[in-house]
């Protein structure tokens, strides 16, 4: 999916990349310290990214298309499995959820918990963010079923759910603080592969 920050933009002079850097990182900097996605205001990033406003608008169309680019930038890429088996390719997925090299997205993430279930833009938000991890994962498993490693009968939308959501209440909610995090991911796995290895 193109971001909005990507979209062709008509001749004349050009952006400045260092521009577009120091507002989507003020844009963090300001969830990090705690103003919320429905507080935030464009006229507070663009004095933290020490630009005008309409330095921000002539980039994104509002400053929800400017959120998604920020949180997308904070996620990262989907990790990309080295497509040897559907064990392998599953860990290193399960792996990277809750996971995050940048130490901001400790206190944004859980934050977006209450705006994305009362608010219908920023649910789609999170989806735009999320759906293309969901994929890479979709097809794991669906070339699991294909190659026959998996069950032929495989609900592979919950299964999905069933790998996603241990690792997402522990690093998120330290849900059960005697799990060790770091073996997690390929308990994980195993203990739903048992269930979906074709027999």
């Amino acid at each position: 999916m193109t971001s909005s920050a990507d979209a062709p933009r008509p001749p004349g002079r050009p952006r400045s990349v260092r521009a577009d850097e120091a507002i989507v990182e003020a844009t963090l900097d300001l969830l990090a310290e705690g103003s919320t996605i429905e507080a935030i205001s464009v006229e507070a990033i663009a004095a933290r990214a020490g630009v005008g406003k309409a330095t921000i608008y002539r980039r994104w169309p509002g400053k929800n298309a400017l959120l998604s680019d920020a949180l997308r930038t904070l996620k990262g890429d989907p990790p990309q499995p080295a497509g040897g088996s559907v064990r392998e390719d599953l860990i290193t997925l399960v792996s990277a959820i809750g996971h995050h090299i940048d130490p901001r997205a400790a206190k944004i993430m859980p934050c977006l918990v209450p705006v994305v279930k009362r608010d219908p833009e920023q649910y789609a938000l999170y989806q735009n963010i999320i759906e293309p991890r969901r994929a890479v994962m979709r097809e794991v498993l669906r070339r699991g079923v294909r190659d026959g490693e998996l069950r032929a009968d495989l609900d592979v939308e919950v299964t999905m759910a069933m790998l996603t959501g241990p690792m997402l209440i522990q690093r998120v909610m330290n849900w059960n603080p005697d799990l060790d995090t770091t073996t997690l991911p390929e308990k994980v796995v195993d203990q739903v592969l048992d269930g979906i290895t074709a027999r």
